[in-house]
């Protein structure tokens, strides 16, 4: 059954700014009701019930901060937005203490309106309950712990419950930090495999010989102090599903070793000499550009098209339009339950840093940087005082339709990942820490990029 679209009041005493802002809402897909004054405003929340009411503050009779009152007195739950052209520090910090969600002077832009309704109204649902907290955003159902209402998400929500039940082979490209194992794991759950074991294997972890060890197994004396033998994480995982994770790191010769196995469904353990059949599907991962290594003679040819049955390719955090505000939310419940804490909130100026910041190291810097909020937070309340440093410091440039000279993507992430080793000194380990990903990563990165 679908959702009941979200129900917001507008009250605005200028004909054509009501207009506007209504036409702006609906065409975000909600439902509005419009009124010229307060006293209506008033009137209505007695009777019906709205999830965000976005207010003019100054109004004769009736101003805004009455009709926030009045709303926070009659509907508690219900979130509200003063828009003024009238901006003082005064009343904004009246309205805030008051419960108002956040505050906009007028002249305002069209998007900025749109995304703060949405977050205003992300916090209702959460304080409601009507979002599990710990399975935040789980849509479409069934998704495995897919945190995400983006067009780009909701496209790989989709491809992942399609493919699912087929048992074939995948493929899931992205960053470093964008959730491949999470997408792995999703692919999992929603399988008919999901009643026996997922492995996840790091294929960038181990040298060659361990690395047969672990996956194929071990006879009794196959080598030295091998006193008994080893069953493989392919065995162990029969009728399961196991992640090969960064598989671009795996030498060609355990390619080889791969590749039998995924052909022939057997495994021969190290020292055996008889093979052992196996049933498991194959999902293997990485942030590298396959492609180009088979070109390059460092990844084979019939072992990428063997587990290149189909693609999933996951996004960078920063073209995720509108899911940060969501992550921030899920990965504050997640913290502050584990963390036994009773932190609740993100103030709006902490939103907005967060909204602002480029994300080098996608979800996985954004959990780090809630995890470290949580911990430093004495109160129910994240604001940019908790937030490391160098989100507030770094300058951001907002891009035009007429800009000229745009720099790319990697040019950004190149400066970006520079400054943050001259801020460390050229401490790798403190930057990897800082950009949320680990010293590998950033080894690699600093090599692609020329640093």
């Amino acid at each position: 059954m679908e959702k009941n679209k979200d129900m917001i009041l507008v009250v605005e005493d200028e004909e054509i700014a009501r207009k506007n802002l209504t036409h702006i809402l609906e065409k975000g897909g909600y439902e509005v009701v419009a009124v010229e004054n307060g006293s209506k405003a008033i009137n209505l929340l007695r009777k019906k019930t709205f999830d965000l009411v976005i207010t003019d503050l100054r109004m004769e009779k009736v101003d805004g901060l009455q009709v926030l009152y009045e709303t926070k007195s009659l509907q508690p739950y219900t979130e509200v937005i003063l828009i003024t052209g009238f901006a003082t520090i005064e009343t904004s910090v009246a309205a805030m203490h008051n419960g108002a969600y956040y505050y906009i002077a007028k002249p305002y832009k069209i998007g900025e309106v749109r995304r703060i309704a949405r977050e205003a109204l992300l916090k209702r649902q959460l304080r409601l309950g009507e979002i599990d907290l710990k399975e935040t955003a789980k849509k479409p159902p069934g998704i495995y712990g897919l945190v995400g209402q983006s067009s780009v998400m909701v496209e790989v929500q989709k491809t992942i419950q399609q493919i699912a039940p087929t048992d074939i082979n995948v493929l899931i490209l992205g960053e470093s930090g964008t959730g491949k194992e999470l997408a792995a794991r999703s692919i999992h759950h929603l399988s008919n495999r999901c009643e026996h074991e997922f492995t996840a294997f790091n294929c960038g972890s181990f040298s060659e010989e361990l690395m047969a060890n672990e996956l194929f197994g071990h006879e009794k004396d196959a080598f030295t102090g091998a006193t008994k033998e080893k069953a493989g994480l392919i065995k162990i995982t029969d009728r399961g599903t196991i992640l090969l994770d960064e598989i671009g790191d795996m030498p060609l010769s355990m390619q080889v070793k791969l590749l039998r196995v995924i052909q022939e469904k057997e495994v021969l353990p190290v020292g055996g000499e008889t093979p052992v059949p196996v049933d498991v599907r194959f999902i293997a991962a990485t942030h590298r550009d396959l492609k180009e290594d088979v070109e390059q003679g460092v990844f084979r040819q019939d072992l990428f098209y063997r587990l290149n049955v189909i693609t999933i390719k996951l996004p960078s955090l920063t073209m995720r339009d509108g899911d940060i505000p969501l992550l921030a939310y899920h990965f504050l419940s997640l913290k502050s339950q584990a963390m036994h804490k009773n932190v609740q909130d993100i103030s709006r100026e902490a939103m907005d840093l967060l909204c602002q910041y480029s994300w080098p190291g996608n979800i996985r810097e954004l959990e780090n940087i809630i995890e470290r909020a949580v911990a430093l937070a004495n109160g129910k309340e994240i604001t940019p005082d908790f937030l490391p440093e160098y989100l507030s410091s770094l300058s951001i440039h907002t891009y035009r339709q007429n800009d000229s000279d745009l720099p790319t993507l990697v040019e950004q992430e190149k400066k970006y990942i520079k400054w943050v080793l001259e801020k460390c000194q050229g401490n790798k380990t403190k930057a990897a820490k800082i950009m949320g990903i680990n010293r590998v990563s950033l080894w690699r990165k600093i090599n692609r990029l020329g640093i």
